[in-house]
C-alpha cells in the first residue's frame, strides 16, 4: 500500500504494449507457480491505475481496506460455491446478515427482497432487468413466461451524466436505447 502514495495514478503503457507485455503461447505443460505471479507482476504493472490510492478521483473501484482485503483473501482460500445454502452455509448465512444490515441501513421493510452483485456494473443490470420487469408486467407482458421478443418498448431516461456501466447494462439487459 506504501507504493499507491508515490506511484503514478494513470498508466505507463498504451493497449498494444500492454498485449505484447502479456502475451504467451498457451504453455504446455505446468509452470512454477512463483514464476507465473512474478512474469504477471513485471507485464502487468504499467497497465494498473492506482485506483486504491488516496490520489486517484475518478472512481470507487472497491474495498481496499485491510479488514475488506483480508476477507477477499479468506473467500478466496475457503473457496466455497455461495450459490446455495448447502453449498456453503456460512457464506449463505453471512450474506442474510448482509442483507439485513442494508435494508436496516437504509430504513427498509425486513421482508424486502435483496441481492448482492460482484460489482455496479452487475448492479445496473440487475436494477434494471427488476424495473423492465415490473413496468412490463404493468403493460400485461410477463417476461419470465412469454420472454423479451415482441415486449413493448421501454425509455430509459437519464442526465447524460450516468456511469459509463448503466449504458453498458441497458445494452445487456436487452432495452432499446
Amino acid at each position: 500500500m506504501s507504493r499507491l502514495d508515490w506511484r503514478r495514478v494513470s498508466v505507463t503503457a498504451d493497449v498494444r504494449q500492454l498485449r505484447d507485455a502479456l502475451w504467451r503461447p498457451l504453455p504446455g505443460e505446468p509452470a512454477d507457480a512463483s514464476q507465473v505471479i512474478a512474469e504477471l507482476v513485471r507485464d502487468a504493472e504499467q497497465g494498473l491505475l492506482g485506483s486504491a490510492g488516496g490520489r486517484f478521483f475518478g472512481w470507487v473501484v472497491g474495498g481496499s481496506v485491510p479488514a475488506a482485503l483480508a476477507a477477499d483473501w479468506l473467500t478466496t482460500a475457503w473457496d466455497q460455491n455461495a450459490a446455495l445454502y448447502a453449498c456453503a452455509p456460512a457464506e449463505a448465512v453471512a450474506e442474510e446478515i448482509c442483507g439485513a444490515w442494508l435494508k436496516d441501513l437504509l430504513g427498509l421493510p425486513a421482508g424486502t427482497s435483496f441481492a448482492l452483485v460482484t460489482g455496479s456494473q452487475m448492479g445496473h443490470v440487475t436494477a434494471l432487468a427488476a424495473a423492465r420487469n415490473k413496468l412490463l408486467a404493468q403493460r400485461g407482458w410477463d417476461a419470465e413466461r412469454r420472454g423479451l421478443a415482441g415486449a413493448p418498448p421501454i425509455r430509459i431516461v437519464t442526465s447524460g451524466r450516468q456511469h459509463a456501466s448503466i449504458d453498458r447494462a441497458k445494452w445487456r439487459a436487452r432495452f432499446p436505447a
